[in-house]
């Protein structure tokens, strides 16, 4: 299930802003820690509300060696560190991970800090080898269903007509296809159609002779000929212009090509595998592709469906790429972590898989340690956004056709756990709301502050302002 665009945009930018589960301040003597979450405390078997005052080594122990010279970096040069990955071992001896955002805000460095423990130990079971098909890689039942039909389409002879969105792998189905073919020690020969104009897809397609045009200074074997004994995939058949159309059916028909020019026909045998990301029925109705063309071509037919309509398939193909990116550049990334897979996951992806492709590889380029955050993919998110406001179409830019206006509401943010609340106003703390949460607390003013909504550093700030004391709540009415 797809969330509306506006939705991710406006919770990465809020991940910029993280709600901290630790406050140092400088002492004399080094960091102290001004505040802490019960979170962060339990690392070290600690409550959070004994630690404030204390140096960071006595709550953070072996966490605190990876993260001050962070917490001096941020101090120095008031940079945001965003997803910089620590390991440290907490009070019961087992190695921890986790992902530290940190920021300065006036006499303080507020640190955010993701468990990624699981991520970074995790013992990972074989992958089936039936979500791997050639250059595919998917489970859900759709694409599955893609592969049942490769496998029963590769070994005949008739042509097959590829359908689906642009990025979704078709090129990568019809060299399936090819392999799974009696011609597949044969060569695979590929042409996009859209992407050279009408005079030069003809003489690329079925050769020239010298002289039949300006510029041609000598005879050309088109891409029939040399596809001969094996297949021939064209992408994006449905911008064929009319006369190559019928060129292509005779060519289909009679197993001959004749080269521009010329007037003496070649035989070749030659399977024709097509493409298309146009319903192709729709532009029969509109007299933009020949029905007998159509009719000729469209004897088998694979659909590939849309990234966001099998997001099941979404941590396989990361995984996927990440493995390759791992091989091929010599760096170890691990995995992403689960809330940056739930952004993923929630993306409409226009772009289909390689879209994701080209945001993986920008994260694995950026990423300086194992595990990849969801604050990672902020300034990803915030360039799509500002694509949406261009005059450039994407393919499949319906997908975003349900994108409302930009409201001043933003939810939790992306990349972090979750905050308890949207915090409160301090000005919206009243003495009796702060004294009726007390005493349902039993007095923990950490669970005040859960229940009131507000950070406990706002509790503590808003109960100084109005002059209430710990032993004030205490006092039976």
């Amino acid at each position: 299930m797809t969330r509306p665009f506006d939705d991710l945009f406006r919770e990465a930018h809020a991940a910029r802003s993280p709600f901290p589960d630790v406050i140092v301040r400088r002492g004399d003597d080094g960091w102290r820690v001004a505040d802490v979450s019960p979170f962060v405390a339990a690392w070290n078997d600690l409550e959070a509300d004994a630690c404030a005052g204390r140096a960071i080594a006595d709550v953070l122990a072996d966490a605190a060696d990876p993260l001050v010279p962070v917490i001096d970096a941020v101090w120095a040069s008031g940079m945001t560190v965003t997803d910089y990955c620590i390991e440290f071992v907490d009070a019961r001896r087992r190695r921890r991970g986790a992902l530290v955002h940190a920021r300065r805000d006036e006499d303080s460095v507020l640190l955010r800090l993701h468990d990624v423990t699981d991520a970074l130990h995790a013992q990972r079971e074989p992958r089936d080898e039936s979500t791997r098909f050639g250059g595919l890689v998917a489970a859900a039942p759709s694409m599955l269903d893609v592969f049942r039909r490769v496998e029963r389409y590769g070994p005949v002879g008739m042509p097959v007509v590829i359908t689906g969105e642009t990025g979704t792998g078709k090129e990568l189905v019809a060299q399936a296809l090819h392999e799974r073919s009696r011609r597949a020690r044969g060569p695979l020969v590929a042409l996009n159609c859209a992407a050279i104009s009408t005079e030069i897809l003809e003489s690329e397609l079925f050769g020239h002779q010298k002289g039949a045009f300006t510029g041609a200074v000598k005879d050309h074997r088109g891409l029939f000929e040399q596809a001969d004994g094996g297949t021939l995939f064209l992408d994006e058949v449905g911008e064929m212009s009319m006369q190559t159309q019928a060129k292509l059916l005779r060519v289909l028909e009679t197993g001959t090509v004749a080269p521009v020019g010329g007037e003496r026909e070649r035989p070749v045998d030659v399977r024709v595998i097509a493409a298309t990301n146009v319903p192709l029925e729709l532009a029969v109705s509109t007299r933009r592709f020949r029905a007998d063309l159509y009719h000729r071509l469209g004897v088998l037919r694979v659909h590939l469906p849309p990234l966001r309509e099998r997001t099941e398939d979404i941590p396989l193909l990361v995984e996927h790429f990440l493995g390759a990116l791992n091989r091929d550049e010599s760096k170890t990334v691990v995995r992403l972590t689960d809330d940056a897979l739930e952004l993923l996951v929630r993306y409409p992806w226009p772009g289909n898989v390689r879209e994701l492709r080209n945001a993986i590889q920008r994260v694995f380029v950026e990423a300086d340690g194992p595990v990849i955050g969801r604050d990672a993919f902020a300034e990803w998110l915030e360039e799509r956004r500002g694509l949406l406001q261009t005059p450039y179409q994407l393919d499949a830019a319906d997908a975003f056709s349900h994108v409302a206006p930009p409201t001043q509401a933003a939810p939790p943010p992306l990349g972090l756990p979750a905050p308890r609340d949207v915090e409160t106003k301090p000005a919206e703390l009243t003495r009796d709301a702060i004294e009726d949460a007390f005493h349902a607390a039993d007095g923990n003013l950490t669970q005040v502050a859960d229940r009131l909504g507000v950070h406990k550093a706002t509790l503590y700030r808003r109960m100084k302002a109005l002059g209430i004391s710990r032993e004030d709540l205490e006092r039976p009415d």
